[in-house]
């Protein structure tokens, strides 16, 4: 019997991470697992291979790997999880339940940050709050989708930039989107290493260009991540 459900995580250079993101992932049966590693130069892969028996290689860019994955995933949902989050373990069964209803064509979860800092509490509350009112899911939520349905949008833009924010805006035009009390929680190193303030500003900044009409090329060659 084929999986009810593929987990699929992109990669590049992500060994400081996705053990620990792995060794989270519910085990149940029925469960999918699959990585797709964008040519990571510090061993990504060779560590995921110790935890799955399916990784996948692929030029890097995520919503290239995240087709990649997508397209050999045998489940009929699909759950796209970044290297660096934590699925809690209800979090198959609260999927299958909300998907029992017909009109539900996707959703995504709560967003938690692995930190006791009161800003990052108040990003991860804001984010939340954000995708109730708009509607639309982002990427580090864990996105959740019918296979018949990510078919049916054409899967995600392979961008250099904002992937995930247009995939969700198709996938709320397709049909009523859930977010789940269920979290997932991602780790706190991009904003200790770029500072709350600053990255939470760029990364409006983009959405509000993007929204405005620039693309995501152009603002690819603007994007400086502090590293």
């Amino acid at each position: 019997m084929p999986p009810r459900l593929s987990i699929i995580i992109p990669t590049l250079n992500e060994a400081a991470v996705i053990e620990k993101t792995l060794a989270a992932l519910p085990r149940a049966g029925g469960i999918e697992r699959i990585v797709v590693d964008g040519g990571s130069s510090d061993g990504t892969a060779d560590l995921a291979k110790r935890h799955l028996d399916m990784v996948l290689m692929t030029e890097a860019g995520r919503g290239r790997q995240m087709n990649a994955g997508a397209r050999e995933a045998r489940g009929d949902i699909l759950l796209f999880l970044h290297a660096d989050a934590q699925l809690s373990q209800g979090a198959p069964a609260a999927v299958s339940t909300a998907l029992e209803n017909p009109a539900v064509v996707g959703g995504a979860f709560r967003l938690a940050i692995d930190s006791l800092r009161p800003d990052l509490r108040m990003v991860a509350r804001i984010a939340n709050l954000r995708t109730r009112v708009t509607g639309v899911p982002y990427g580090d939520q864990g996105i959740f989708v019918r296979r018949s349905v990510f078919e049916r949008l054409g899967g995600y833009p392979e961008w250099p930039l904002l992937e995930d924010l247009e995939f969700g805006r198709r996938l709320k035009a397709a049909g009523k989107v859930v977010f789940l009390s269920q979290s997932v929680t991602v780790s706190s190193r991009r904003w200790d290493r770029e500072g709350v303030g600053y990255a939470t500003l760029r990364n409006q900044i983009f959405v509000l260009l993007y929204f405005l009409g620039v693309s995501p090329m152009r603002l690819a060659r603007w994007y400086r991540p502090v590293r």
